[in-house]
């Protein structure tokens, strides 16, 4: 039987926007626990009248990030929690949060690769926490990140992915766009299709652990797909988002 996993109030120190609709809020744990990349948090508001509602966000940090947490987050107009920390939690505000949470669409250094990675939107979370701990470990594996968006503001971590991808040659990245893609380009336009994935995994044959996190549509296409390509179901992990970003 797993231990309870007890709330506590985080401090937000830095709140940092991403895109247009995404922000990454760091908070200060006082009883910090190292995480596993791809893992998430339980955020929970609690009102005057002691309403209370929570939401589960994937962590975005590495675990080397220690005493921290950081959480990046879409707005979704008609949500109960995201317009909450999109339009009132400033810094020095207190979050209450509960975790880590999860163990099935989790990646460590220690599991190995080859690592292709797939992303719709913000789905992108937890598969940067992956980056950044293969990063802190100055893994040398190879790993390629196939992301789609709509719109080229709507990558997130763009230039944070540009940079580690720069430093890094054994990094690929890889963006289509959907609706708009940005002047010049000459990338993939179109959302992820079985033509494409054959494309990108092409290196890697079928030894890569694939993570893919999106949209149900986007991820079913994805994993179905990499089914009928001949990769073993077993290295092949999927995490399902709301409708949004691809």
């Amino acid at each position: 039987m797993q231990p309870l996993i007890e709330w506590q109030a985080g401090t937000v120190t830095e709140i940092r926007p991403e895109t247009p609709q995404t922000k990454s809020f760091t908070l200060a744990l006082p009883k910090w626990t190292a995480h596993r990349p791809g893992q998430h948090y339980d955020v929970r508001l609690t009102a005057p009248d002691g309403y209370q509602t929570q939401r589960s966000y994937s962590i975005a940090s590495a675990p080397e990030q220690v005493g921290e947490l950081e959480l990046t987050v879409e707005r979704i107009p008609d949500g109960e929690v995201s317009p909450y920390l999109h339009d009132v939690l400033v810094p020095g505000d207190q979050l209450e949060v509960r975790g880590p949470i999860g163990g099935y669409f989790v990646w460590e250094v220690g599991l190995g690769g080859p690592l292709l990675l797939v992303a719709g939107g913000s789905g992108i979370v937890p598969l940067m926490a992956m980056l950044r701990h293969r990063a802190a470990q100055r893994a040398t594996l190879p790993a390629r990140l196939l992301y789609s968006s709509r719109v080229p503001d709507g990558v997130i971590y763009r230039s944070e992915l540009v940079q580690l991808s720069d430093r890094d040659h054994a990094l690929e990245l890889f963006f289509t766009f959907t609706r708009q893609a940005p002047e010049g380009w000459t990338g993939y336009r179109r959302r992820i299709d079985e033509a494409m994935l054959t494309e990108v995994i092409r290196p890697f044959e079928e030894r890569a652990r694939v993570y893919v996190c999106g949209p149900t549509l986007l991820v079913e296409t994805v994993a179905n797909a990499l089914v009928r390509m001949g990769l073993p179901t077993e290295l092949i992990r999927t995490e399902r988002f709301g409708p949004t970003g691809s």
